[in-house]
């Protein structure tokens, strides 16, 4: 347990945590330029508008448009803005919404690094296509010297004792003693890193860190770009930061943390949300914790006895 920051209810540069209650775009507009060595975020699908209720796409995106401006205006030169987003969705359409995004960061002098696959094995299930389980994170840098620190995300390596087979090095380690890069789809699976995907839960009904947001980050997904792409003391921006889940990813590592958020009632557990950290109270899935795999003896993973007895008569 540890004595944990004020959070401050509006930017100051001497604060640790900051919170900001209401609409992103006059708080950025407020924040000098080169502030944020990391922005990172899950834009709402339905800018300003409850999560059911559609918003045609290009009005959402039009909608952003000056938001977009000030987050580049505000990241630091070598910084690095990540975007997290899934699919909309229309008359059972898809329209993938990294594919929209791209031109628009492409457009205001940002890099594409990576475009990372988030793959989930829980999710809301199609009828009329395939169920979707992946988003994607897009990796955007504000110019080439960049902030890149590998060795704290590296994973263990599936085979450690590979040697060079020719040249100078012939018969040495051929690999790199702290792991190898987690490339741009990571399993975050601890029993086997060798696997293709950020394989990290969403958060739902049985994930600890479910709060009362309907399109919660898991704190786990944040936490691999704060150690990768920032240093101790960076502030980490979300603009959109619902209940303080990247927040609180930049805080468990020393960074500096500041959220927008335009939902009274979402403030109010992100703020909690960051006491109880401090006071190790807090609900967390440990980065890197092997997704839970059932072993068949629990009745949720059991053939219901109707759709056996189905079975058998054919």
């Amino acid at each position: 347990m540890r004595d944990g920051p004020d959070i401050a209810a509006a930017f100051s540069p001497e604060a640790a945590a900051v919170i900001v209650h209401g609409d992103c775009l006059p708080t950025l507009r407020g924040l000098p330029d080169g502030l944020a060595r990391l922005v990172i975020t899950s834009p709402p699908y339905n800018l300003g508008k409850a999560y059911e209720k559609a918003t045609r796409l290009g009005k959402y995106l039009a909608a952003l448009d000056p938001v977009l401006d000030e987050l580049v205006r505000v990241l630091a030169p070598g910084g690095s803005l990540c975007w997290q987003v899934g699919n909309y969705v229309e008359k059972s359409e898809v329209y993938p919404l990294d594919v929209f995004y791209y031109p628009l960061f492409k457009s205001r002098g940002l890099k594409l690094r990576n475009r990372v696959i988030w793959h989930f094995a829980h999710g809301l299930h199609a009828r009329k296509r395939f169920s979707g389980r992946y988003e994607v994170l897009l990796w955007f840098t504000k110019g080439d010297a960049y902030t890149f620190r590998l060795d704290p995300v590296r994973v263990p390596s599936k085979y450690p004792g590979k040697t060079y087979f020719k040249g100078e090095k012939r018969g040495q380690p051929s690999g790199n003693p702290l792991g190898k890069n987690p490339a741009d789809t990571w399993a975050v699976v601890a029993r086997d890193w060798e696997s293709a995907l950020w394989e990290i839960p969403n958060v739902k009904a049985n994930h600890p860190e479910k709060t009362i947001h309907p399109c919660q980050f898991p704190i786990e997904l944040v936490e691999r770009c704060v150690l990768a792409l920032t240093d101790p003391g960076d502030w980490v921006l979300d603009p959109f930061s619902g209940v303080g889940s990247a927040l609180l990813a930049a805080l468990r590592h020393g960074r500096r943390a500041l959220g927008c958020e335009r939902d009274e009632q979402y403030v109010r557990v992100g703020r909690q949300r960051i006491a109880d950290f401090y006071a190790g109270r807090l609900p967390y899935r440990p980065l890197g914790k092997p997704v839970y795999q059932p072993t068949g003896r629990e009745k949720v993973s059991q053939m219901p006895p109707e759709w056996r007895d189905r079975e058998e008569r054919g």
